[in-house]
């Protein structure tokens, strides 16, 4: 496979994301029934899965090296990107299409094999995400799927010696554990762990995209969702009026079955989480912030949910709930806005709504986040940017030339012309 021509690569990718696009029902349906997925939610993770795969099948031929000018004299030195080996990919459950299409797609654009590790809540998208692959004509070994719960499989994985690297995206609690076997046993890893994610409203901002952005970064998905923006931070100026503005448009979500085309809000994925997070928000009431809607669950249904006045004390603003739960905290100006945006161990997603360019740009660069979005909602991804974060969000980049990058190792070579004069 790594010695593979770019060119065959690339057409592989391709008439994978063609089979993709013929078999959209199917994945849809398969989405819809074993995570939950909204008809949107899947919809909009299927197109999104076929466009990283084309966009996969770009990166093959961009496997760059570089030449130097060397100190030596008649000696031509350069270096070459090579492939690592086994890649070992853990995906989770809530995006399971396209998360395992960018966990294993950038390995093998760079010439790996990859052992992809699916949660063991979705192993059927990641079976038939295969199969398509099959189809396309990608060699057998290239691609392997392997079901089973993470606790039983990820230590034998991620110590034999015959895997090169690891990459996971999962909770920080876990990936630190991986991080520390990865390191005991020197392989390279890449992390894409947790987010408590602000998403910053300036009374500059327009209301009503505002309320319409934080809906969106906050109940996309139930909320189950690493960029999901559920830190609303809200200049005091306007605080009252985008929180009556919110309160409208969250209490007009319909949460109902995942078929319904006008469900926004469906099921959580496991039946225990509805009282993890239910424990969550009454902990926050208690210590004074205000419930305005929501905070009420039945069986895996829970209500979409804004908490009022939240402070930085709370566990709710510092603890990812992993559902459709807004946290919103007034903020005295820019300044203090920011300074709470940062009162985090997380750093993945971050958005800033304002019109002034002067704060979009101080913003974009003072916000501790991996990724930074002005006047746009927390949730955003493409093919071929350095999607990642920073502190206990994660380590490392997937996308693009970046990702390329994680996956294959430096080597430099030298040429001697002729005969070097040795000291003895």
């Amino acid at each position: 496979w790594r010695d593979l021509r770019p060119s065959l690569r690339e057409s592989l990718f391709l008439e994978a994301a063609n089979l993709m696009g013929t078999q959209s029902d199917r994945l849809t349906e398969i989405l819809i029934d074993e995570v939950g997925s909204t008809v949107l939610k899947a919809n909009y993770e299927v197109h999104h899965a076929q466009a990283f795969v084309r966009g996969i099948a770009g990166e093959c031929r961009r496997l760059f090296g570089d030449t130097y000018r060397s100190d030596y004299p008649n000696v031509h030195s350069y270096c070459v990107r090579q492939p690592l080996g086994v890649v070992v990919a853990i995906s989770p459950f809530n995006f399971p299409l396209l998360l395992a299409v960018r966990k294993i797609g950038w390995a093998m654009a760079a010439g790996n094999c990859v052992i992809l590790k699916p949660s063991e809540v979705s192993p059927v998208v990641a079976l038939t995400l295969a199969e398509i692959f099959t189809q396309a004509g990608f060699p057998p070994g290239v691609l392997n799927v392997l079901p089973g719960d993470g606790a039983d499989l990820g230590d034998s994985l991620i110590v034999d010696r015959r895997v090169k690297k690891v990459t996971f995206t999962g909770s920080t609690a876990v990936g630190k554990k991986i991080a520390a076997k990865c390191a005991a046993n020197m392989k390279k890893f890449t992390l894409e762990l947790g987010g408590k994610n602000p998403l910053i409203v300036l009374d500059d901002a327009e209301l009503d995209y505002a309320v319409d952005t934080a809906a969106f970064s906050n109940f996309m998905h139930q909320g189950q969702v690493c960029m999901t923006g559920s830190r609303v931070i809200v200049e005091a100026s306007i605080y009252d009026e985008f929180l009556k503005g919110f309160e409208k448009k969250v209490r007009g979500l319909r949460v109902g079955p995942p078929r319904d085309p006008s469900t926004v809000v469906g099921p959580l994925i496991r039946s225990e989480q509805p009282r993890k997070i239910q424990a969550c928000v009454d902990r926050a009431v208690v210590d004074g912030a205000r419930l305005l809607c929501g905070g009420r669950y039945k069986g895996n249904y829970y209500e979409p949910t804004i908490v009022a006045d939240v402070t930085p004390e709370m566990d709710l603003f510092q603890t990812e709930c992993f559902g459709p739960v807004a946290a919103v905290t007034r903020a005295r100006d820019f300044d203090h806005a920011l300074q709470l945006a940062n009162d985090s161990c997380y750093g993945l997603s971050a958005a800033l709504l304002t019109n002034d360019l002067e704060k979009a740009m101080s913003g974009s660069e003072r916000l501790q986040a991996g990724m930074v979005h002005i006047n746009g909602p927390t949730i955003r991804d493409e093919a071929v940017v350095p999607f990642g974060g920073v502190k206990d969000s994660g380590i490392g980049r997937e996308g693009g030339q970046f990702a390329l990058a994680e996956f294959t190792e430096l080597k430099w070579v030298t040429i001697q012309k002729g005969r070097q004069g040795y000291p003895f």
